[in-house]
C-alpha cells in the first residue's frame, strides 16, 4: 500500500494540483460569502414560492445541500432538476437558477433554453460559456464564478452563493453567524487532513487506508443527505472507485434486506454512515439499528460525525473530509485525481451523435 506520509507520492501523482484546491477550500467558502453578500437581485425576485435549480454533477450538488436547509425554514418547495427539457410547472412564481460551472454543460443549457420561454425568474450561476451568453443577451442576472478548477473543486462557488442568495430571498434565515462558524471549523479540520498530517492523527488518510479495494456505500439522512450524495460523487470522479449513497429512512424500507447476498460482497463492502446530533431523534436510532444489521450480516462499518453546531458548519465540515478522503484514495489507487476521461468520452460521444444527426 502507498505511504500517505511520504510527501513524494503527491508530487509524483497529483500533477494537475488539486491537492491545491483542497488547501484553498477554507478561503474559497470566505470569498465566496463575501461576494454573495454584494450581489444584488432584482426586487421582483422575492416574489416566488418555488424555485427549480439547474445543474448537473459538481454544479448540482450545491443546489440539493441548499435545498436541504431551504426545506427545514421555508414554505417555498425547492427542486433540483438534473435532465434535459423542464418541468411544466414552472411559471411567473417560478425562480430558475441554472448552475453550471462552465457554462458548457448540455443538460443544463437545454433545461435553461427551455425556461427562457416561460415567465419565471431566472438566474444563472457560471464563470461563462454558452449559459453566460445566453444570459447576458437576455438580461437575466448572472453570479459570475471567478475561481478556476474542476467543477468539483469549485463546491464553493456552487454552494455559498446559493445560500447567500436564498438569504437575500428570505428563504433562509440569516446564515452569517454559522457562515462564521463553519470557517472556524474548517481552519481546525485544515491542519488535521493537511498532507503533512500524519496518518496516526488524521482522519481523512485513516478512513481512506479502511476504505482502500473497498466499495463504499455511503449514508446520509436529513441535513446530511446531500452531503452522501457528494461524497459518492467525489468516490468516482476523484478516488476513481465504485461508490453509492443511500437515504434514512428509506433504506431501512428496503437497502436493509439486501445485506445477505451475494455473500461474496460482503469482503468488498464498507459503509459509511454519516451523522448528525441535529437529526430526527427516530432517525439517531434508525442509525443504530442500522448498525447492529451491518454487524450481523458481518459488513464492515464505520459512523463519520460532523463537527460544529450548526446545520451549515456540519454539512461544510463532512463535505471538507469527503474531498481529502476521496483524495487520499486516488492516491492509494496510484491515480492523478483530477482527470475525468470517462465523462469526457461521454461528452464527445454525444457531440459526435449529434453531429451526425443534424
Amino acid at each position: 500500500m502507498v505511504d500517505l506520509d511520504n510527501l513524494q507520492i503527491y508530487r509524483q501523482l497529483d500533477t494537475s494540483g488539486m491537492l491545491n484546491h483542497l488547501h484553498e477550500f477554507p478561503e474559497q467558502c470566505k470569498r465566496a460569502w463575501e461576494k454573495v453578500l454584494k450581489f444584488d437581485l432584482p426586487r421582483e425576485y422575492a416574489q416566488i414560492d418555488k424555485v427549480i435549480i439547474l445543474g448537473m454533477g459538481g454544479s448540482a450538488i450545491g443546489g440539493e445541500m441548499v435545498r436541504r436547509l431551504a426545506l427545514a425554514e421555508s414554505e417555498a418547495l425547492v427542486w433540483v432538476y438534473r435532465d434535459y427539457g423542464l418541468p411544466p410547472f414552472v411559471d411567473e412564481d417560478t425562480l430558475v437558477i441554472a448552475s453550471s460551472y462552465s457554462g458548457n454543460t448540455e443538460e443544463t443549457l437545454s433545461s435553461f433554453t427551455e425556461s427562457l420561454k416561460t415567465p419565471a425568474k431566472k438566474l444563472v450561476l457560471t464563470t461563462g460559456g454558452k449559459l453566460k451568453h445566453l444570459a447576458e443577451k437576455e438580461g437575466i442576472p448572472i453570479f459570475a464564478i471567478d475561481y478556476q478548477a474542476p467543477p468539483r473543486a469549485a463546491f464553493s462557488h456552487s454552494f455559498i452563493p446559493l445560500v447567500g442568495i436564498f438569504q437575500k430571498l428570505s428563504l433562509l434565515r440569516d446564515k452569517s453567524e454559522n457562515l462564521q462558524e463553519a470557517l472556524q471549523v474548517l481552519d481546525k479540520l485544515s491542519g488535521e487532513l493537511v498532507e503533512t498530517s500524519l496518518l496516526v492523527s488524521n482522519s481523512a488518510k485513516q478512513l481512506a487506508t479502511k476504505l482502500w479495494g473497498h466499495v463504499a456505500i455511503i449514508y446520509g439522512a436529513e441535513i446530511l443527505s446531500g452531503v452522501a450524495q457528494r461524497w459518492k460523487g467525489q468516490l468516482n470522479e476523484t478516488g476513481k472507485t465504485w461508490a453509492f449513497f443511500e437515504l434514512f429512512p428509506e433504506l431501512n424500507h428496503n437497502a436493509v434486506v439486501g445485506y445477505e447476498f451475494p455473500t461474496e460482497a460482503k469482503e468488498r463492502i464498507f459503509v459509511l454512515l454519516l451523522r448528525s446530533h441535529l437529526f430526527h431523534r427516530r432517525n439517531l436510532i434508525c442509525y443504530e439499528a442500522t448498525a447492529k444489521l451491518l454487524a450481523k450480516a458481518g459488513i464492515t462499518y464505520e459512523f463519520v460525525e460532523g463537527s460544529g453546531e450548526s446545520a451549515l458548519a456540519q454539512m461544510i465540515s463532512l463535505v471538507f473530509l469527503g474531498d481529502y478522503l476521496s483524495f487520499y484514495l486516488a492516491i492509494l489507487n496510484r491515480i492523478d485525481p483530477t482527470p475525468v476521461d470517462s465523462i469526457n468520452f461521454v461528452k464527445k460521444y454525444l457531440a459526435q451523435f449529434m453531429a451526425a444527426s443534424s
